[in-house]
């Protein structure tokens, strides 16, 4: 199966369609919670009030320019006296944010109990703080709008709901020195996400290793991937490259990476060790 890398979400007032199918759904919704808001006889100003946005957002939402979040469906069903009938849409409206390739690790993502992730270039992007992100993404080249900028931020920054999911999924993060010591976005940028993984890192369900530049040894020298167990405890192997990813399902694959990943973690620092390894770094900012 073909992914990719838009791991894009949700913001309080809602995000715009990735791809030309998702916005053909976004905007058959949109339709959809205008007839009922006419229907009940509100203009937007009035229905805005009562699922907390502005006219504005709400015109974006009918004309499908943004995607309103589960939670605000949930609430314009009620306001609209729907019965459910808006409520329903909200599994397929929530898909659409993300673009077609990463859809399904998407949904694993978020009825996953086990994530291993292993990153070489940067900050894995749940790991990610806003600064970090922001500047990473001024970095795309060709450029990104400003919009689209916008719109991924707070995609990735709702992500993070997953740590305080309940039950919590276990979360691995095995990252290279390297990526600590790059200085995208600056001394300020870099010292808050050092922070911002000091913090993380003191979860419970989280545990955030440091593979050591002098490591003689690394059986993740073919790169970042991630492996994602699902629920019912079936493997699957994420991986980006240039400009496509791939979800590996192959159940040999699958118990292979995962055993791969057992190594790389044995291979690092521990994550005491490597929680004193990035506040040394930070100290040395």
């Amino acid at each position: 199966m073909s992914l990719g890398d838009g791991w894009e979400n949700d913001d309080e007032g809602g995000r715009r369609p990735e791809d030309g199918a998702g916005k053909g759904f976004v905007v058959a919704f949109g339709q959809t919670m205008k007839t009922w808001r006419v229907r009940a006889g509100m203009d937007r100003e009035e229905f805005g009030r009562r699922i907390g946005y502005s006219a504005a957002t709400v015109a974006s939402y009918e004309q499908g320019r943004r995607i309103p979040s589960p939670k605000t469906i949930d609430r314009a069903d009620e306001a609209v006296g729907a019965g459910g009938l808006l409520s329903v849409w909200k599994e397929e409206v929530e898909k659409a944010q993300y673009p077609v390739f990463f859809q399904g690790m998407a949904a694993l993502e978020k009825e996953c109990l086990e994530l291993l992730m292993y990153d070489t270039h940067v900050v894995n992007g749940l790991l990610q703080n806003e600064d970090y992100m922001r500047s990473l993404l001024a970095m795309r080249r060709p450029s990104l709008d400003q919009e689209i900028i916008e719109q991924r931020v707070a995609a990735r920054l709702a992500r993070h709901d997953i740590f305080d999911r309940r039950p919590s999924p276990l979360l691995s993060f095995v990252m290279d020195e390297a990526v600590l010591r790059h200085r995208y976005g600056g001394q300020d940028v870099v010292r808050g996400q050092l922070e911002h993984l000091l913090l993380i890192g003191e979860k419970r369900n989280v545990e955030i290793q440091v593979m050591p530049i002098d490591c003689e040894d690394n059986a993740g020298v073919n790169g970042p991937f991630t492996v994602v167990t699902r629920k019912d405890g079936k493997k699957f192997v994420y991986a980006e490259t240039h400009a496509t990813s791939t979800l590996e399902t192959d159940p040999e694959q699958t118990v292979l990476a995962a055993a791969r990943y057992g190594i790389i973690r044995s291979q690092a620092l521990t994550p005491r060790e490597s929680m004193r390894f990035i506040e040394g770094l930070l100290g040395s900012l």
